[in-house]
């Protein structure tokens, strides 16, 4: 098990590494204002979807609706239009008209803060829940996509088969003064330097070190 040393060491490094890299697309929304309804939607619309493709679908949804109130107020066929080309728009369009209603009717036109409520809504998993409970609240949660999955075991972090097991296991033994953090430094680090398949591991600051679990090829 790593010592808190470790830890700080390893994700100093990978820090450094993206330093200056664009944001993702759903940290880039909620860095220009916490607000829980544009991350739990633009996370939607993140799924199986490019993030220029999220940036500019969710900007467009949210210039005609930014609130579960008038969100409701668009019909699902205007809502696919708005977020289109991102992928499964119109599964997406219904999803995101459903979850209005419910937190619209439910909750008070609030998104819920716990967990357990996130995972309720349409289309909200484990990712998109830790998502919106970290970036649009600020409450700790480690959201486990493709990108941290990958790299976590390949970086020997966990063994896991699966991002749900990742995020269990990561919890286990990250630090949590990085649990919000750790989404936005591996999707970065993974875009850039250890990408799915052939990453750059010569160029990378921890490719000494590194186990390279599950790496075939590298340049």
């Amino acid at each position: 098990m790593k010592t808190a040393a470790e830890w700080d060491r390893q994700v100093g490094l990978i820090r450094k590494q993206v330093s200056g890299s664009e944001l993702p697309s759903v940290t880039k929304i909620a860095s220009k204002k916490r607000d829980p309804f544009k991350v739990l939607v633009s996370t939607i619309i993140s799924l199986r979807t490019k993030d220029e493709v999220t940036s500019a679908a969710s900007e467009r949804l949210f210039a005609k609706a930014d609130s579960p109130k008038t969100l409701l107020g668009l019909s699902e066929k205007k809502i696919a239009e708005l977020i289109y080309p991102a992928g499964f728009y119109r599964q997406k369009a219904g999803q995101l008209k459903k979850c209005a209603a419910i937190i619209e009717h439910q909750h008070g036109g609030k998104v819920p803060r716990s967990q357990q409520e996130l995972l309720a809504l349409p289309g909200v998993g484990l990712k998109t829940a830790n998502l919106t409970l970290n970036l649009g609240f600020g409450i700790d949660a480690i959201c486990v996509d493709t990108h941290v999955h990958r790299i976590s075991n390949r970086l020997g972090w966990v063994r896991a088969k699966s991002p749900d097991e990742t995020e269990a296991a990561l919890s286990a033994v990250l630090p949590l003064k990085y649990w919000i953090e750790i989404n936005s430094l591996l999707v970065s680090f993974g875009k850039s330097v250890c990408t799915p398949v052939s990453p750059f591991c010569s160029q990378c600051m921890l490719g000494e070190e590194c186990p390279r679990r599950g790496v075939t090829r590298n340049r």
